[in-house]
């Protein structure tokens, strides 16, 4: 498993990372001491569960969850606190809490939760992968007549895992729209060309287009992280595994991935900084997807 843990109290830090590593269940992939630092570190990083303390000056758990989830994160909750009060208990469960740490931090309840939500998040990992196969099994059983190009591009995505985060359709929108040009040039515009391609069909005004340009660059930078690190995490566990052979080294900088990769197997405390080329990314899955579309892979019976 992957954690965060974000609170103002350094010692509570040192402890729960203590717990974790040394009971091996699961690496830190970065901390904060305030939920205002926490957010960029948290989008960026997408570990499995943040471990975070309901009250903080500024911006306090409840907050910080909240704005988490706006920007699009879908990791999951374990709040820490001294906090008896049943309603503030109550508002925090209302808000997808999974467990809570009781403060002073004890290692045996520390291990027990974590256990408990590690099981949790394997058994609906692997429902989503059973729900995601016949997904898949559905999409190559579908004649050939109905298969458009959104299918072909979503199929890419799902084996990079992806597939509904908060910037897959804003990169399967814009792949539709290279495919639909006339001219069909083999190089993709610029890529605040394609952002505001996909803003001005929103009929906003000026100002908004630039806002919603901006919003859209930065879902798809961060899904591109989420499939960076999907594709670093097969790669340490099976280097030869088809989807980390195919899709690392087209789709990415192989340096970056090769980075994640060493940063996973050393159990790296802090979330190695990634340069993602999204340029590069949309120019291949284009290219690809069009390829993928006239020449369907073939089934023996």
């Amino acid at each position: 498993m992957r954690y965060f843990i974000v609170d103002d109290d350094a010692a509570s830090r040192r402890m729960l990372k203590q717990i974790i590593l040394e009971g091996d269940m699961g690496v830190i992939v970065g901390e904060a001491d305030s939920g205002i630092s926490a957010i960029e570190s948290i989008l960026s990083s997408d570990p499995d569960f943040v471990l975070i303390d309901l009250l903080m000056p500024n911006l306090d758990g409840i907050e910080t969850i909240e704005q988490l989830r706006k920007q699009g994160f879908k990791g999951y909750f374990i709040m820490i606190s001294q906090v008896e009060n049943k309603e503030m208990v109550g508002h925090a469960y209302e808000k997808d809490i999974e467990f809570f740490i009781h403060k002073p931090i004890n290692k045996i309840e520390v291990q027990s939760i974590l256990k408990k939500t590690s099981e949790r998040f394997l058994l609906k990992k692997s429902l989503l992968t059973i729900r995601k196969s016949l997904l898949n099994f559905e999409a190559e059983t579908r004649e050939e007549s109905h298969r458009t190009i959104k299918d072909v591009v979503f199929s890419i995505l799902n084996d990079m895992g992806i597939v509904g985060e908060a910037g897959s359709d804003d990169i399967v929108a814009i792949i539709e729209f290279l495919v639909s040009r006339e001219d069909k040039p083999r190089q993709i515009p610029p890529l605040k060309d394609l952002y505001e391609e996909l803003a001005c069909r929103k009929k906003l005004s000026s100002s908004e287009i630039i806002k919603e340009s901006k919003a859209i660059e930065q879902r798809i930078r961060r899904t591109l992280v989420i499939a960076m690190n999907n594709l670093a995490t097969l790669g340490v566990v099976d280097y030869t595994n088809p989807e980390f052979e195919y899709y690392a080294p087209r789709y990415f900088e192989f340096a970056e991935i090769r980075g994640l990769m060493n940063g996973i197997q050393q159990k790296a405390l802090t979330p190695k900084k990634m340069k993602v080329n999204v340029k590069k990314f949309l120019q291949v899955l284009y290219v690809d997807a069009e390829e993928k579309f006239k020449h369907p892979p073939r089934y023996d019976a």
